[in-house]
């Protein structure tokens, strides 16, 4: 009953502010205008259309706000009207009341915030989905920026994703491709990342890890956590100074170069994914800065997104492969990940990349959208079977993101040309003498602990309850041959023990 009570709701306001415009608009043939105009009767509204659809996104919750956030990346597929007004859903969401933030911080730290802070700005500094930040002065005089979750949320995206989850479980029934593309699971991916969003502890927790992994960066300005002032609801963290990435000629003003600042973003996705895999999933301009040195600055991190070893080793095939215009590598890269079942050919395959992929190598970027071209393959890609894997939707999510504020800086921005060098040098420390290398070095310490006790776990592993009488002869042939076999193992321990010892010795030295 709570499920289809939410779906009336979203059935209203979406009739309220004329949202079923946008899905009459989207039929060419007009059949659909003319069905809604019958059904919803004609109705003419004060307000342009992209207003009231950052309005009904407001009204119905955080997780359509966080839908509009991303739509307003995509200045490409939008027109310009729609893409300006739900950029203010980015950081410009209605606020809560400042009585109730105090409330929370009090509760949080069980102290007025008097005690808690030498000065606090009652009026926030920006409001957005699932939270609102107010700028304060700690006891010690460092400037903070106190980020507030909004009262209550929990219960209210509970409902939504319940709702998202029942549609799912339809779409996996009702349509020959639902199973295949495990909507459930996307959903269930999604909520997973937005339960994180709503502990700030955990948001405290991955700023600190990236700020560990960026913390000399030309690129990255991550600010410092300041853990006394932490909680579930609350997160105190330094307050970082820049200019919004949004507001281009504010920076230009300021002497910053566009198309560098577009490249390193670029950069810092690739470097994020490849060599932490460990990347910010939720790179909307509202959520970035443009320090005075040129440097990024990140503000949020409550939706982060982690990759396995492999599924980046399979990515970078794919990766370079398209940069290569290599398709049969993306082919058997998807074949080799098993995204695609084992009995696909891999020439079929690769002939429909090529029939995707090939033709926009040769127009210039500003008129080429990654995002048409993966909407393309993943068209393609449905007569081999792909699986869609849950995993790499935070991915593509923030690599769309990615483009759309490269092409909101700099319209011809080369997103291939800037990645490709940056993925040649991480495969090239994935294979070969390199990788071997650090193997090594991450071994060392395992073998020189192991290698003393292989004699001692060998035999115990020979003498536990011998159960034929082959197993008991061959047990006492060893145990004849055992001076001769502890003679060799010394020199054999020696010799990896020496070895270990040089290992470390370059390693210190």
């Amino acid at each position: 009953m709570t499920r289809l009570i939410r779906l009336a709701k979203i059935v209203w306001v979406g009739w309220r502010y004329g949202l079923y415009e946008f899905v009459a608009a989207a039929d060419p043939t007009g059949r659909l205008s003319r069905w809604t105009t019958r059904l919803l009767g004609w109705r003419t509204f004060a307000e342009p259309r992209a207003v009231r659809l950052r309005t009904a996104l407001e009204a119905l919750g955080p997780i359509f706000v966080k839908f509009g956030q991303i739509l307003s990346t995509r200045r490409d597929l939008l027109p310009p009207d729609l893409a300006d007004e739900l950029a203010k859903l980015q950081d410009q969401v209605p606020p809560f009341p400042s009585d109730q933030a105090i409330g929370e911080i009090e509760r949080a730290f069980r102290k007025p915030v008097t005690e808690l802070f030498a000065s606090f700005d009652a009026a926030p500094t920006a409001s957005a989905s699932v939270a609102q930040v107010h700028f304060a002065v700690l006891p010690d005089g460092r400037e903070a920026a106190v980020k507030i979750l909004r009262p209550n949320m929990r219960p209210v995206i509970a409902r939504d994703l319940a709702l998202l989850d029942t549609a799912a479980g339809l779409v996996e029934k009702l349509w020959p491709d639902g199973r295949r593309l495990h909507p459930r699971e996307v959903v269930a991916e999604f909520g997973k990342h937005l339960d994180d969003e709503l502990d700030l502890m955990r948001e405290a927790a991955n700023c600190s890890q990236l700020r560990r992994n960026f913390l000399h960066s030309p690129l990255l300005a991550v600010p410092e956590v300041y853990w006394d002032w932490c909680a579930e609801t609350v997160m105190t963290m330094e307050r970082m100074h820049g200019i919004p990435i949004s507001q281009v000629d504010r920076l230009r003003e300021a002497g910053l170069d566009i198309p560098k600042l577009s490249r390193a973003g670029v950069e810092i996705f690739f470097t994020q994914v490849f060599r932490d895999a460990f990347f910010h999933a939720d790179m909307h301009p509202g959520n970035i800065l443009v320090a005075a040195d040129g440097r990024y600055v990140a503000l949020d991190f409550g939706i982060m997104g982690s990759l396995s070893d492999d599924d980046r080793r399979f990515l970078a095939q794919i990766f370079l492969g398209f940069f290569q215009r290599d398709y049969r590598r993306v082919a058997q890269a998807h074949l080799d990940a098993g995204w695609v079942p084992s009995g696909t050919r891999a020439e079929e395959f690769e002939a429909a990349i090529r029939t995707v992929c090939e033709p926009m190598f040769d127009r210039p970027f500003a008129e080429l959208s990654f995002g048409q071209v993966l909407l393309r393959l993943f068209s393609i890609a449905r007569r081999f079977n792909y699986e869609v894997q849950p995993q790499l939707v935070m991915l593509q999510k923030t690599l769309l993101n990615i483009e759309g504020l490269g092409r909101q800086l700099d319209p011809q921005l080369d997103l291939w040309k800037t990645a490709k060098p940056y993925l040649e040098r991480w495969m090239q420390g994935q294979v070969g003498w390199q990788a071997f290398d650090r193997a090594i070095r991450e071994e060392a310490p395992r073998w020189a602990q192991l290698v003393p006790q292989l004699p001692r776990l060998l035999h115990e592993r020979l003498t536990a309850a011998p159960s034929s009488v082959a197993l008991r002869e061959s047990i006492e042939r060893l145990s004849a041959a055992q001076a001769r076999q502890r003679r060799w193992l010394t020199v054999l321990g020696a010799a990896v023990a020496a070895l270990v010892l040089l290992e470390v010795w370059w390693l210190l030295g």
